[in-house]
């Protein structure tokens, strides 16, 4: 097969510029070189990112057999970012039990969920990369729906589609439309390819990109994203928003989708207030790093303000386990 490289913007280190592979200056936003290896009978790339989950990674690896696109056309990048568990050997015995699906495995040692997904990008090479999380399912057509959309959009820089939370022991009652949001991020524009509406993006587990697009604007940032147990998150935000200040289009297409699997774990108050503790955490890194220190903490004000009103009419409405949270 033909292999084509080619070279990307390149991160200077410790700096706040990145440059052309000719040395001209682009823009700010430091951190990695990256070349991509793109093989033309290869149309798109699904990248996985893996952590010590190897069970919930074979059920994915179930829904990734079952795609109804021709094998000859894509790929599924695995990454495993220093797993301590099993996730190698039950990779390994689920390629053997199916030698015919493209897929491999690689080992990012750098940990982090952003350091794992460029280790993915570098490595694959399709011209449109898919990245879901390993915590899911997609359905059969997942991988055709975001082919034809960025294959027939000739703008389409990157797109998003549909997920549906799946909650193992049930969705809880204290949970509302608001709380919901930052633990399953459930997402349904529709039933109709459209543009991604103004002030959102395509939820972190479900979103394609245009290779040429990440050349152009960079990958994800690592001072951004999950490190282990860790729960940073801010990468998509910081990402989508370079690609839209350099006016790339983002779509949302309703055939790809995925099912993001709850468990009872990420149900309880300690997660609960961990994860939004760590929300404030990334905001606060991309307004130091972007310069709006200012506007985040009047937003955050509003934030509060529209929250307790939130808080009182639950109260009124006699539900109080959601007003607590």
């Amino acid at each position: 097969n033909e292999i084509v490289i080619v070279p990307c913007r390149i991160y200077c280190p410790r700096s706040e510029i990145f440059r052309e592979p000719d040395g001209r200056i682009f823009g700010k936003r430091p951190r990695i070189t990256i070349f991509a290896v793109m093989n033309p009978h290869i149309r798109i790339s699904h990248v996985v990112a893996t952590y010590n989950r190897s069970a919930a990674l074979v059920e994915l690896l179930r829904s990734v057999a079952a795609q109804r696109l021709d094998p000859a056309l894509w790929e599924c990048v695995v990454v495993d970012n220093r797993s301590t568990d099993d996730t190698a050997a039950r990779f390994e015995a689920f390629s053997r039990e199916h030698p015919d699906l493209p897929l491999r495995r690689i080992y990012e040692p750098k940990q982090g969920l952003s350091h794992a997904r460029n280790a993915g990008i570098a490595a694959s090479r399709g011209e449109i990369v898919a990245i879901v999380d390993d915590d899911e399912r997609i359905n059969p057509d997942f991988l055709t729906a975001y082919f034809e959309l960025i294959d027939s959009r000739p703008d389409a820089a990157s797109a998003g589609g549909k997920v549906i939370p799946v909650y193992e022991t049930g969705r809880p009652h204290w949970m509302s439309l608001y709380t919901e949001k930052p633990i399953a991020n459930p997402t349904d524009w529709g039933g109709r390819v459209r543009p991604f509406p103004d002030g959102h993006i395509p939820a972190g587990g479900n979103m394609a990109f245009r290779r040429s697009a990440l050349e152009r604007c960079g990958l994800f940032n690592p001072d951004l994203g999950r490190i282990g147990d860790r729960l940073i998150g801010g990468e998509e935000s910081d990402l989508f928003a370079r690609l839209r200040r350099a006016g790339k289009p983002c779509y949302y297409t309703p055939g790809a989708v995925i099912e993001h699997i709850i468990p009872a774990r990420k149900l309880t108050r300690d997660y609960f207030d961990r994860l939004c503790y760590n929300i404030g955490v990334s905001q606060r890194i991309r307004a130091d790093l972007d310069g709006r220190t200012g506007r985040l903490f009047l937003g955050e004000g509003m934030k509060w303000g529209a929250a307790l009103l939130l808080a009182a009419g639950y109260l009124f409405m006699l539900r109080p386990a959601k007003a607590r949270r």
